[in-house]
């Protein structure tokens, strides 16, 4: 597997974590709808969470949660749709964004960006 690869496990891995740490209940990770993937979904306070994972090792060009484009969450939402159709949920969902860069050290930090968009923006 490519470096980049194990970067990415890696920093989903993290954000899972932080998540976990952060009071939420991890329901599905990597899950997939014909070209879509959610990388996790998530669930707090009676609420679905969609999460984007998106690391970088440098923020030079663009932060990572930039590189989350009107595509991506396009898809992002149809994937969430066919999550709770298919398991007949009918709470609030949400969509966050998580940006993992490694700092001066090389440790991971992550910036959460909770409701980063609106399902109904597409």
């Amino acid at each position: 597997m490519a470096d980049h690869n194990d970067f990415g496990k890696e920093a989903e891995n993290f954000a899972a974590d932080f998540l976990v740490l952060n009071g939420y209940r991890i329901l599905v990770r990597n899950y997939r709808f014909l070209k879509a993937e959610i990388d996790i979904i998530a669930e707090k306070e009676n609420k679905v969470v969609i999460v984007e994972v998106k690391a970088r090792n440098t923020d030079i060009f663009i932060e990572p949660h930039e590189a989350v484009r009107r595509k991506k969450m396009r898809l992002l939402v149809e994937a969430a749709d066919h999550f709770m159709n298919s398991g007949n949920r009918d709470e609030e969902v949400r969509f966050d964004i998580i940006s993992v860069l490694p700092d001066g050290s090389g440790k991971l930090q992550i910036t959460h960006i909770p409701n980063a968009f609106e399902a109904i923006d597409f």
